[in-house]
């Protein structure tokens, strides 16, 4: 379930067990679209949409690719998917990152990287959505993960000539939900990447057990607990199929806070996620990720600074989304007017406005790169 800074989640700790029941959701909603132009999706691989809905072939990609990530001796694949209209232009690139969360996926993207790709305007538009070690269909190794991995992987992906996006990698724009998009603005902070600009959508930064319970030595004991738990071989699995690997659990998940309108969990998208649990070392990315591994920074002020850094270096767009979870919803705010923020909107949607809502998430930051792009070609 999605990144959310304000999960809703309730647990019970006692000497005994490090945790009795939680829950936390995630949304998701898939809309048909027009697409009057042609589009193609370059890679290598072809993948099987022949049992999938109707609805999902409209953003269903027909070919896929893999990237090799070196990382502390493995070899890690990294699946990306490429998306751009048949042009005599050259084009531009956009990189588009998924929300991190227990069933993170490229899915989230591909509805909004086809509305963009398909308008024309004076800028070629091509899109190329990854998903993250350890979660969606990249491979899923028993790494520690933490923030720096995830920062590090992302500084190597943009920076490696073979990577899909080498030739732009100082000309990119990066679209990026929740912690993607502070770990990416985290990372330019420091100067390890360069985009041209930067939509954070529904921009998060705290896990959803720290952000309820807190961080005081006492809770980071317990979730060191329950995070070795998570990682055990055998009650790890009979804990993480009991968290968050059913399809109950998800469903009510996304219900409650992922997406903003309940009615748009079809049973599609449920299923979608419930599969990617099963997934060989489907476990490790969650248990760092529930646990507060996986946070850029540890609070609000932290957070502001973060955009404070890139005050007048690169455009940056803030999306808030009206349904939020109130504490994700108060951090999203605490960047309106914020030093840094180029632009800050609020749309329909809660942690994945992306999914649930593409074609109102695609015309902002259509507009947000015509505003600062298309008059410059």
């Amino acid at each position: 379930m999605p990144s959310l800074m304000a999960s809703s989640a309730i647990l019970h700790f006692s000497p005994s067990s490090s945790l009795l029941s939680r829950k936390t959701c995630r949304p998701s909603v898939f809309t048909a679209a027009h697409f009057p132009r042609s589009l193609t999706i370059k890679a290598s691989t072809s993948l099987d949409y022949s049992n999938v809905s109707v609805d999902d072939k409209l953003a269903a990609p027909s070919k896929t690719n893999n990237w090799k990530w070196k990382f502390d001796d493995n070899s890690i694949n990294i699946y990306y998917e490429e998306y751009e209209k048949e042009s005599s232009e050259p084009p531009k690139d956009i990189l588009m990152i998924p929300t991190i969360s227990d069933v993170s996926t490229v899915e989230e993207w591909r509805l909004v990287a086809r509305d963009i790709v398909q308008r024309v305007g004076k800028v070629n538009w091509r899109a190329t959505i990854i998903d993250w070690p350890g979660l969606g269909f990249s491979d899923r190794p028993k790494i520690d993960y933490n923030a720096d991995v995830l920062e590090k992987f992302l500084v190597d992906f943009m920076s490696a000539p073979d990577c899909p996006i080498s030739q732009t990698k100082n000309d990119l724009v990066v679209f990026g939900g929740g912690h993607a998009a502070t770990i990416t603005i985290r990372a330019a902070k420091k100067g390890l990447v360069k985009p041209a600009a930067i939509a954070a959508v529904a921009p998060t930064w705290a896990g959803p057990l720290p952000i309820v319970f807190g961080r005081d030595s006492d809770m980071e004991t317990r979730y060191g607990l329950l995070r070795g738990t998570l990682r055990a071989p055998a009650v790890g699995w009979m804990m993480y199929n009991m968290l968050v690997s059913n399809e109950k659990a998800i469903q009510s998940q996304y219900k409650s806070h992922v997406y903003a309108d309940p009615n748009n969990v079809t049973p599609s998208i449920v299923e979608s996620r419930y599969a990617l649990t099963k997934r060989k070392g489907a476990r490790y990315v969650p248990a760092a990720f529930l646990t507060g591994l996986l946070d850029p920074v540890n609070s609000r002020e932290e957070f502001l600074e973060l955009f404070a850094a890139l005050e007048g270096q690169i455009p940056v767009l803030v999306v808030s989304t009206k349904g939020s979870p109130k504490r994700s919803k108060a951090e999203m705010e605490a960047l309106r007017g914020a030093k840094g923020v180029s632009k800050f909107v609020e749309l329909p949607g809660a942690l994945l406005p992306q999914e649930e809502y593409p074609a109102v998430v695609a015309e902002e930051l259509y507009g947000f790169l015509q505003e600062n792009f298309e008059c410059e070609a």
